[in-house]
């Protein structure tokens, strides 16, 4: 039975796509666009969490301060407040990603798209050629979740990681690096 699968126009492209429909990536909550400080001000206190963002960012005013702030649009505040309510702004609309589940970190992956290694050029995962199996459990996968976790996980620096950290770690360098120069991957996770 087939598992989940990412395709992808490179390895790193596949293993994002996989990835993402696994684990919640770090997101911004479309709901939150507002651009001026009172703006974000009275989106902030119209919740709970946005009133504990305030407090968490170092917003320390008066109710009637805030009152005052709130019903006047033009009223001028500091600088240093309107940075506090953006970071409170920012805090409450960025939703973090998810960590990198064990059945990702320790699961079976099959590789299917052009692997080279050395001489050895292959289509893999085709009627010619097995796709390309890695035990992922034997990677170290602590700088791909650091760069997952910071929202920083781009597609080539994905491959670069995971060829270094989780393939290399499974079955070794092989005669030459590994290199996926192809245009059309697909990653399943067994």
């Amino acid at each position: 039975m087939a598992g989940p699968t990412g395709p992808g126009h490179s390895l790193g492209a596949a293993r994002n796509d996989l990835l993402r429909a696994q684990v919640t990536p770090r997101h911004r909550l479309a709901s939150y666009s507002a651009k001026h400080w009172h703006a974000q001000l009275s989106q902030l206190t119209g919740t709970r969490r946005g009133y504990e963002a305030l407090e968490s960012a170092g917003l320390d005013v008066r109710p009637d301060t805030l009152f005052k702030w709130l019903s006047d649009p033009e009223h001028n505040i500091r600088r240093s407040y309107r940075d506090l309510i953006h970071t409170a702004y920012e805090n409450v609309a960025i939703v973090p990603a998810d960590p990198i589940s064990g059945t990702v970190k320790d699961g079976q992956f099959e590789i299917s798209g052009l692997v080279k290694t050395g001489a050895d050029e292959r289509e893999r995962g085709t009627g010619r050629a097995a796709p390309l199996r890695i035990d992922a459990s034997r990677g170290d996968w602590s700088d791909i979740e650091a760069l997952w976790l910071a929202g920083d996980l781009r597609d080539d620096d994905f491959e670069d990681r995971f060829i270094d950290d989780v393939i290399v770690a499974d079955i070794g360098e092989g005669t030459d690096r590994w290199e996926f120069s192809g245009s059309s991957y697909s990653v399943e996770l067994r």
